[in-house]
């Protein structure tokens, strides 16, 4: 699933759990793009073939470093609307939490606004080339991929078999796609051919905007119109540790990269030999405990207090700094969820998470637009009490987590998965494989371990473990005291990682998880297209 090569000439790399967005990122760079044109083209891409991960109506974090060296994160993270009422929902919901599904649960929207921000930062090609590739699929169609199909069917899923959204886009006639079956979206293609000659900004303040609202309000949401007008991508600095000679860069609150710093820090003050061995069980117990200070403190930092370096450098296996941890802690999806990983040799380099929560997210699809929307409000708090609580204008805690390490003024790794929760494990788990000395291509098919809700029936307490874990580790889990839980190999909810290693020759390798259906290619090409201003 992988190409490696040592380049002179211009080079880009690309992985992606997609083939189609693979290709699609591919052709960007064979046309003078850079690393974020082909990270936005892959994404884009992924929104039609991939919709049970992804879609326009989700949202966007991402990580772009430029040639100077500095690594900024987008995060296009969608708000509540204006209107929201978090009393009025609690004495609607007795249960403490919103729905799974339906209209409350969806935000605005921020992928597109992101893409946008990213290519500020870095394009070189025109709007409009960039998702071109997306369009193209949307109204010719793409063979279903086994991952979609396999969506489509499972019973996890089974609330929105026979919902008139659902069934009319996934299981015409009543009968459910099967792989390989032609899938066209012909609203969605023409949802893209306005995107392409009107610009992002139609989706927030022009046609789509429009149309959006109104079908949402239809619905009995609460979004209006300046909700879309009013909202923008933030960039921010990323957060960082040092780790075994690398900085490792990941996004800030509101999402929970902090949970992988953390863990860095303490492997390293703890002085683990054997992290993935004889040490699996220790690990596993900082992720557990992280894991509660994130259901505790994690929140929007613009409505909260929030205070990241808090959370990565306070006593790893105390909590004196920020009162008990409850061992209880809220559900959070395994996670539906988008990576993207690409590099270019000008310097430019892109960790970008796309995703609509839940599978198939809030299960609403505009019949006019095609726009599949997310169930990212879901995970908001209705108790008023937590920093998480829903407000007016809040974003909900997020478990889009890029990340990326760089030593001096080189890039060396950019990572990217789906997983939920269980991303910081996935990320940490893949880093030190690598830096163990392991192939990329060994270290994303290697056997992982993830502590907490990663499936249904879990508790926080729970280990989700893949087969083919050393003698050791296996030993390690049984005396950590947690839950141990055996699933089948490469199961997609293990972690969907998408990678690109720089060596320190500027080479290149770029591989994809063998639980998705994707690849990772480099590229040589020419450049011919001036900068995007």
């Amino acid at each position: 699933m992988s190409e490696s090569t040592a380049t002179r000439r211009f080079t880009g790399a690309v992985a992606t759990p997609h083939t189609s967005a693979t290709d699609a990122a591919q052709r960007v760079y064979r046309d003078g793009g850079s690393a974020v044109d082909a990270a936005i083209a892959a994404a884009a891409t992924l929104t039609v073939v991939y919709p049970q991960n992804v879609a326009l109506g989700g949202d966007l974090i991402a990580l772009v470093r430029s040639p100077d060296g500095v690594i900024r994160c987008v995060n296009a993270s969608g708000w509540a609307p204006s209107t929201t009422d978090a009393h009025a929902l609690r004495s609607r919901h007795s249960s403490g939490h919103l729905p799974f599904r339906g209209v409350e649960t969806i935000t605005v929207p921020g992928g597109v606004g992101g893409w946008e921000r990213m290519r500020r930062l870095g394009g070189r090609l025109p709007w409009e080339r960039l998702l071109h590739d997306a369009e193209e699929a949307a109204e010719r169609g793409v063979p279903v991929s086994a991952s979609l199909a396999d969506h489509i069917v499972d019973p996890e899923h089974a609330d929105l078999f026979g919902m008139p959204d659902f069934d009319r886009v996934f299981r015409p006639g009543g009968q459910p796609l099967h792989a390989g079956e032609s899938f066209a979206q012909p609203a969605l293609a023409e949802t893209f051919r306005i995107l392409r000659s009107e610009g992002p900004e139609s989706f927030y303040e022009g046609t789509l905007a429009r149309r959006t609202v109104a079908f949402l309000r239809s619905r009995g949401s609460s979004l209006d119109e300046d909700d879309f007008v009013e909202f923008a991508p933030e960039v921010t600095e990323p957060v960082s540790v040092t780790f075994r000679g690398l900085t490792v860069s990941t996004s800030p609150p509101n999402t929970h990269g902090f949970v992988l710093l953390r863990a860095l820090r303490a492997l390293d003050e703890l002085g683990s030999n054997d992290p993935l061995g004889d040490d699996l069980g220790a690990v596993m117990r900082i992720f557990h405990h992280a894991n509660g200070l994130r259901s505790k403190y994690l929140a929007d930092p613009r409505r909260s207090i929030v205070d990241v370096g808090e959370l990565v450098h306070a006593d790893l296996l105390a909590t004196s700094a920020l009162g008990a941890v409850s061992e209880r802690t809220a559900p959070v999806p395994h996670g539906d969820t988008v990576g993207i990983s690409t590099a270019d040799s000008d310097g430019y380099a892109v960790s970008l998470i796309q995703s609509v929560y839940g599978g198939f997210g809030s299960g609403i699809i505009d019949p006019e637009t095609g726009v599949l929307f997310q169930n990212r409000g879901t995970s908001f708090s209705l108790d008023e009490s937590s920093p998480n609580v829903i407000g007016p204008r809040k974003r909900p805690a997020h478990t889009l987590m890029p990340t990326m390490t760089t030593q001096g003024s080189s890039v060396r790794h950019i990572l990217s998965t789906m997983g939920g929760q269980g991303q910081p494990q996935i990320i940490a788990q893949l880093l030190l494989r690598i830096l163990s000395g392991v192939g990329p291509d060994i270290a994303v098919a290697a056997p992982r371990a993830i502590v907490g809700v990663q499936f249904d029936g879990n508790t926080d307490e729970s280990v989700s473990v893949e087969p083919g874990l050393s003698a050791p580790a296996c030993a390690s889990l049984e005396r950590s005291g947690l839950n141990v839980r055996h699933v089948p190999a490469f199961t997609e909810a293990m972690g969907q990682s998408n990678v690109v290693v720089v060596g320190d020759d500027g080479s290149m390798t770029a591989t994809s998880d063998p639980r998705s259906d994707g690849s990772g290619s480099v590229v040589h090409y020419s450049r011919h297209a001036s900068p995007a201003m």
